[in-house]
């Protein structure tokens, strides 16, 4: 149970630091400019709820796509940790993915679905760190991956919800901070994916 406990918390940390909902609010509201707040609430629903079936996906498909396509673990674990490292640390410098510069986006709602589901919320980081996760477990593991992700969107939805009152209330910089201090635990998740990768490429202790 303890050891449950604590794989759990370390998912839980591991999609805090890449998902960065606070990080992601900024992005909603340029998105969604001056929508209603019926038209947000959708668009809103959507996308989180999009992201979390993305992720669900590669969660339970994760081993037959590493079979179909011959992808070793090990190899795995070095190259998501490689991206990972490099999606950290653009957060640390405060460099935004470019799938994320949008500052030209008609209201559609089918930007719900990109690019906010995809991929500023389930990007490729997202999906590694969760394939990487539920990667050579039993379903226990994944079960408790699906659940942690479930609500990691679920905090993001109320996030979203909340966004014009959180920037009201704590500003842009609080925001930039938090951010930074998500990159550098994100580009620590990615050394660690790829330390652990080679340990197993080459067998060692």
């Amino acid at each position: 149970m303890i050891e449950l406990l604590k794989y759990a918390l370390t998912v839980f940390i591991g999609f805090f630091a890449i998902m960065n909902p606070f990080a992601n609010i900024p992005i909603f509201i340029s998105l969604v400019g001056n929508a209603s707040r019926e038209t947000k609430k959708r668009i809103n629903k959507k996308a989180t709820l999009t992201a979390f079936l993305i992720v669900l996906a590669f969660s339970l498909l994760g081993k037959f796509i590493f079979e179909m396509f011959g992808i070793t673990i090990p190899a795995f674990k070095i190259t998501g940790g490689i991206l990972v490292f490099h999606i950290g640390y653009e957060m640390v410098q405060s460099k935004k993915p470019s799938a994320k510069h949008m500052k030209d986006v008609d209201l559609d709602e089918n930007i719900a679905i990109s690019p906010l589901a995809i991929p500023v919320l389930a990007g490729p980081g997202t999906i590694v760190t969760a394939m990487n996760y539920v990667s050579n477990t039993d379903y226990i593991h994944v079960f408790i991956v699906i659940t942690i992700f479930a609500f990691m969107c679920y905090i993001t939805y109320w996030g979203f919800k909340l966004a014009d009152f959180i920037v009201e209330k704590t500003g842009n910089n609080i925001i930039t901070v938090i951010g930074k201090i998500m990159g550098l635990i994100i580009a620590i998740i990615g050394v660690g994916m790829f330390v652990s990768g080679i340990k197993l490429a080459f067998s060692l202790t």
